[in-house]
């Protein structure tokens, strides 16, 4: 197993292989980062899914009427869409009233082309027959019909947000799995990577114990890992 530096292209690609939500909250709890974890209502579409890249943000505002004629109320989204890359995770931050789906299988689309590895979002999500077939990472907080046209808009990209009560930045590490999603400070991200790994070697040491039989309450007067 190899540590990748903080400059090293397969940063993404080696987390998605070898982390796991659960290990990654653990982690950032140990350096004294404990709201980094979205709230439960927060779930992927697909639980088979891993979703890890970094955050692309798009910041939602409640309206109340529909667009005049001429006027283009998706622009700042298309915009983020087009120019998602590789490894990049679409953030809808769209407030707490529970009013739109923002995200659908014509954006999953434009993504999956792009090689985005997912979107994430406080607000519901449609389509998701489509969503389901194309394989893309999602992770919403329902599940609804409702167009955000006439009532939301996106105000905003590529800036802070909070998303379901969490703090996220442009570049941040969003990760996301069956368990739930948390969130990497860019900032700190190379220390709870190699913490990380630190701590799954823990983690496979004390499970090869517990396989080979011997008593839990042992195990971890040994390696400490729970």
């Amino acid at each position: 197993m190899t540590l990748p530096s903080h400059s090293d292209d397969n940063l993404i690609a080696q987390m998605r292989q070898n982390f796991f939500c659960a290990l990654l909250s653990d982690t950032l709890d140990e350096l004294g980062h404990m709201h980094q974890a979205l709230p439960a209502r927060i779930r992927p579409l697909d639980d088979s899914l891993v979703m890890v890249g970094r955050a692309r943000t798009m910041l939602y505002a409640d309206v109340y009427a529909r667009p005049q004629a001429g006027e283009n109320p998706y622009e700042l989204e298309i915009k983020l869409v087009d120019s998602l890359q590789a490894d990049e995770v679409a953030v809808c931050a769209c407030g707490g009233t529970g009013r739109i789906a923002p995200w659908g299988g014509l954006l999953s689309t434009a993504s999956k082309v792009r090689g985005a590895a997912g979107a994430l979002m406080d607000g519901m999500v449609r389509d998701i027959r489509h969503v389901r077939e194309l394989a893309f990472p999602l992770f919403h907080a329902g599940i609804g019909p409702l167009d955000s046209k006439g009532r939301g808009e996106v105000i905003a990209i590529d800036v802070p947000v909070e998303c379901a009560g969490v703090r996220i930045n442009p570049g941040d590490i969003v990760f996301g799995d069956a368990d739930g999603v948390v969130v990497i400070p860019q900032a700190i991200e190379t220390e709870v990577v190699a913490l990380a790994y630190e701590k799954l070697k823990g983690e496979n040491k004390t499970r090869d114990a517990l396989l080979a039989g011997r008593r839990l309450a042992d195990v971890f007067d040994e390696f400490g890992v729970l």
